[in-house]
């Protein structure tokens, strides 16, 4: 069953017939974690990357910023037997589509703020696609532990 990821959420599954999915990932960044030992996985479609920027919305949905957003994520795979040391992570988006000239560059502040969790924690990363124009859509499986990546204008590919 596809279970949809919004702008600003997120979602944990144990369900091997679940296949969690987020759409138009342009600025925004899909996390994608999987442990395959207890077949657990989430995504989280972040929009900013600090919740400085707004305390109030971060406090109403800390899925909005990387800094709340990342560790929400992990600590709910953990709830589910999932470990850190046995992630799969894939990061997609951080695209600049619509500040062509680059003035916010939220596609790279949301990239960096990702670069910054993940170093000070010990995460690596296993695949991303970053940056460039183009929009992204991201899915993975719960039963199999397979993402696929769907880049504006092209079909889906495994990652």
């Amino acid at each position: 069953m596809n279970v949809i990821v919004g702008v600003s959420d997120m979602k944990v599954s144990n369900d091997p017939q679940d296949t969690l999915i987020t759409y138009s990932l342009g600025s925004c960044i899909g996390v994608v974690i999987y442990d395959p030992t207890v077949k657990v996985g989430g995504l989280l479609h972040f929009m900013l990357p600090e919740s400085e920027l707004d305390k109030d919305k971060a406090k109403k949905n800390p899925y909005m910023f990387a800094d709340t957003g990342i560790p929400a994520l992990f600590k709910q795979t953990y709830k589910l037997g999932a470990a850190k040391q046995r992630m799969r992570v894939v990061v997609v988006g951080g695209a600049q589509v619509l500040d062509q000239k680059g003035f916010f560059n939220i596609g790279k502040r949301n990239y960096m703020a990702v670069r910054k969790i993940f170093w000070k924690n010990k995460v690596m990363v296993d695949y991303e696609d970053i940056g460039g124009s183009v929009n992204r859509t991201v899915k993975l499986d719960i039963g199999s532990g397979d993402v696929w990546l769907k880049v504006s204008g092209q079909e889906f590919v495994k990652v």
